[in-house]
């Protein structure tokens, strides 16, 4: 039993892990959260331990992080109710300095602003630092939803100069912002090998600027944050409310701006919707294009599942267990993959072959989180209206092609949208026995897979019910 949930633990810790390094970003990602260690679950009070190599680096990830690795591990595991960041018992004993010494654990190299900017020598030559190496336009998937955000930053990127500055990205929680930003920084930097760039988040911006501003150094901030070829700073909404970061980010921007710079925000919301935000400020983040990206749909979700299987071959994903992902999990699509990444985790710890039946099994969390109350009443209204028939037909006795095509459609759809039973479904289709239910759903299976006109109608009628 204890086996069972200490997998359990691992696989969603694989799955915070990878959302935690998206968000945070491979530097601050490597130093302060790769060294955690899982302790035990205390199944009464619902404490997780979670363990750090020393005072300092528990300390640090207590005071930044602390929320963020409780809010995903309620999410992840219902069990967990609390986390407890200390020191390793192992290792209390061990000198904080030593490490800091040796391992990069000191204030400077915690923080991807100043790692950042100190990676600029003499030749004012900059490496990737700061940027995720797997967040490229190459491993980036397109659909409706993202287009028009992924063609700007391609051609922010490019050698030529840009049409517009600054690029504002604009998405919520999951949906891609991030990883454009740090593909706009690969690819400049394959343009410009000698770039200086800067990438950050607001978050980190304002602790910089206040660090700087208590030991005096604003001088030499403002010469090292001006200095770069394209800025890039993410979360730019956690910047609201602070006056004097606001001024100086509107200066750095306008000083860039003059010298031809470029530069790229993002935010989970509109710069009109940014309240607390200075109006000068304002002006220049809206002055650019704002690039949306709207929540991907259930091809572009398909598509994006695809894409990451070729990392876990020869491991076979049947394509129902693709479908229903794409179909289920609808919020963003990084919980999409890391549900993905979770049931691998899970199958390839335990030696299971991955299944609709494990999926379902082990990914409820996230699945109940993401599931919408779709009722039949609501599949039998869209289904009369993509046909073209009357409402009524749903429960009516007649026969004809027209009509019993489209009703078998709306059981199909009911068996695989709703928790109803084949008895509850027929009750809804004017009281028929659950046989013909099952007939329904078998028959319409099997017309996806031989006709295409077939498989188009229903994916059609799943976009609109699960938009």
């Amino acid at each position: 039993m204890e086996d069972r949930e200490a997998l359990d633990l691992a696989a969603d810790w694989a799955d915070i892990s990878q959302g935690l390094r998206k968000d945070l970003g491979h530097q601050l990602f490597t130093q302060w959260i790769k060294p955690i260690q899982l302790g035990k679950l205390n199944k009464e009070s619902g404490t997780l331990d979670l363990y750090l190599p020393t005072e300092f680096s528990a300390n640090w990830v207590n005071e930044r992080y602390r929320d963020r690795l409780s809010l995903a591990w309620k999410i992840a595991s219902s069990e967990v109710r609390h986390i407890a960041i200390t020191v390793h018992p192992g290792r209390r004993k061990i000198a904080d300095f030593n490490l800091r010494g040796q391992d990069g654990f000191g204030h400077r190299a915690a923080n991807d602003a100043t790692m950042a900017m100190e990676s600029i020598g003499d030749d004012g030559f900059t490496s990737s630092i700061g940027l995720d190496p797997t967040q490229t336009f190459a491993a980036f998937v397109t659909g409706t939803t993202n287009v028009l955000a992924k063609n700007a930053a391609e051609r922010m990127s490019k050698a030529e100069k840009p049409q517009f500055s600054p690029l504002y990205l604009k998405a919520a929680t999951g949906q891609g912002k991030t990883h454009l930003m740090h593909a706009i920084g690969h690819s400049y930097l394959q343009a410009f090998p000698r770039a200086r760039i800067f990438y950050c988040s607001a978050e980190r911006f304002m602790v910089e600027f206040v660090q700087a501003l208590k030991s005096n150094e604003m001088i030499e901030f403002k010469g090292r944050l001006r200095a770069f070829d394209l800025l890039l700073v993410d979360d730019i909404q956690f910047i609201i409310g602070k006056a004097a970061a606001q001024e100086e980010l509107l200066y750095t921007i306008d000083a860039l701006l003059a010298e031809g710079k470029r530069l790229v925000f993002a935010a989970d919301r509109a710069p009109q919707a940014l309240d607390g935000v200075e109006p000068r400020l304002l002006s220049r983040l809206s002055m650019g294009l704002v690039a949306d990206i709207q929540p991907a749909d259930i091809e572009l979700r398909r598509s994006i599942l695809e894409s990451k299987l070729t990392r876990f071959a020869p491991l076979e994903v049947p394509g129902d267990v693709i479908d229903f992902l794409a179909r289920t999990v609808s919020r963003n699509v990084r919980e999409l993959v890391g549900g993905l990444n979770k049931l691998i985790a899970y199958a390839q710890l335990t030696g299971q072959e991955v299944s609709l039946q494990l999926a379902e099994e082990q990914l409820t969390d996230i699945l109940s989180a993401n599931r919408r109350r779709i009722t039949i009443d609501e599949i039998q209204r869209t289904v009369c209206q993509f046909y073209r028939i009357d409402r009524s037909e749903m429960s009516s006795k007649r026969r004809a092609r027209a009509v019993v095509r489209p009703r078998q459609v709306a059981m199909y759809l009911a068996k695989v949208l709703t928790p109803r039973s084949y008895p509850e479904i027929g009750r809804k289709f004017g009281g028929r026995d659950h046989s013909t239910v099952i007939h329904a759903v078998r028959l319409i299976e099997d017309l996806r897979e031989r006709d295409a006109d077939m498989d188009g109608d229903v994916r059609s009628l799943l976009r609109q019910l699960e938009s």
